[in-house]
């Protein structure tokens, strides 16, 4: 199992096999989906009894949103919005190695829930947002300081970075092979030269 330890926070109580359970949804989801996952599924990775798994969770999307807290807290106590952007995004490859679990969790997600009247869109599709506004935000503060080139669109450059991100996880979800930290090692030396103040690139 992946390191989970950061959402003890989230477990008050029977946080041990809270986390397995969190964990195993977790695994089965980037493998199936959402809505090819059942209770009973989860509880045998888990290794507990359905009944154990409904006494800390009383319904499927209680554990749903219970897996999402979880990526989000992870995102929140290893990002720094106040970073350098590029060396943010070149940490994010860190999440691969230290949570692999949770790769492609959002996405995933994200493409069970594209119809508007799906259950999670609303939720999805503010996390999406928040994402890109911390993104843009940290690029005007570093424009403000000087780091970053004054012309270019904080948030156009946001989107693409978020959507970088979570290409690289449905690409690795497909195929774990690919040389991933080359691949955001790259990308982050691109963003760099993009946003330095003396650069012309677009």
């Amino acid at each position: 199992m992946s390191d989970q330890r950061p959402y003890a926070a989230l477990l008050a109580k029977g946080a041990d096999r809270k986390l397995r359970i969190v964990a195993a949804a977790q695994r089965l989801l980037t493998r199936n989906g959402w809505r090819n996952t059942s209770l009973g599924q989860i509880a045998r990775d888990a290794g507990i009894s359905t009944a154990g798994l409904l006494h800390h969770f009383d319904s499927k999307d209680q554990l749903l949103h219970a897996v999402l807290d979880a990526r989000d807290l992870y995102d929140d106590v290893h990002g720094d919005p106040q970073g350098d952007v590029p060396e943010e995004v070149g940490r994010v490859v860190e999440r691969f190695r230290r949570a692999p679990d949770l790769v492609g969790t959002f996405v995933i997600l994200l493409i069970e829930n594209l119809d508007p009247d799906a259950p999670l869109r609303e939720r999805l599709l503010g996390r999406y947002r928040s994402a890109v506004d911390l993104v843009a935000e940290s690029i005007r503060q570093g424009q403000r300081a000087g780091r970053y080139r004054s012309d270019v669109d904080p948030r156009v450059k946001a989107v693409e970075i978020i959507a970088f991100v979570h290409g690289m996880e449905t690409s690795w979800l497909f195929d774990p092979s690919i040389p991933l930290n080359d691949v955001f090692e790259g990308y982050s030396r691109s963003l760099a030269q993009q946003l330095a103040p003396n650069s012309s690139a677009p």
